[in-house]
């Protein structure tokens, strides 16, 4: 596994776990720190949706067609902010990319409806990417 899929992983374990535990993800973070090091990419996608968790989840919001936030399975709900937020804030990251790696987790973590949801959540961001990030 690349070292920023790895990154992936361990950012949406962070946030994860922070809303199971009704915390800050830059808590858990601190928490997760002292076990040791962690790749710096880790901590840029966790403090980056920590930063811009509004704006995520309002446009994640205008996209879910038919579902709340909170009515959808949790991993899905993060892997969602996680690869908004690489579509709209970073840069160096292709689109395709930040979907295709979404959708490695979902189908590693939830279940076997999630990729075609997120997917498509994330697929409409893309097309519509221009005008949300302006």
């Amino acid at each position: 596994m690349a070292a920023r899929s790895k990154a992936r992983k361990r950012a949406l374990d962070v946030i994860y776990a922070a809303e199971m535990r009704e915390r800050s993800p830059l808590e858990q973070l601190a928490e997760v720190r002292e076990d040791g090091p962690l790749n710096p990419y880790t901590t840029e996608l966790v403090e980056g949706v920590t930063a811009h968790r509004e704006r995520l989840d309002q446009v994640l919001t205008d996209y879910v067609q038919g579902w709340s936030l909170k009515r959808m399975p949790a991993v899905d709900r993060n892997v969602l902010r996680l690869g908004a937020y690489e579509i709209l804030f970073v840069d160096d990251v292709p689109d395709a990319v930040a979907v295709s790696e979404a959708l490695k987790l979902v189908q590693d973590l939830s279940t076997d409806d999630s990729p075609g949801f997120v997917n498509g959540v994330l697929g409409n961001i893309v097309r519509d990417r221009d005008s949300l990030v302006g």
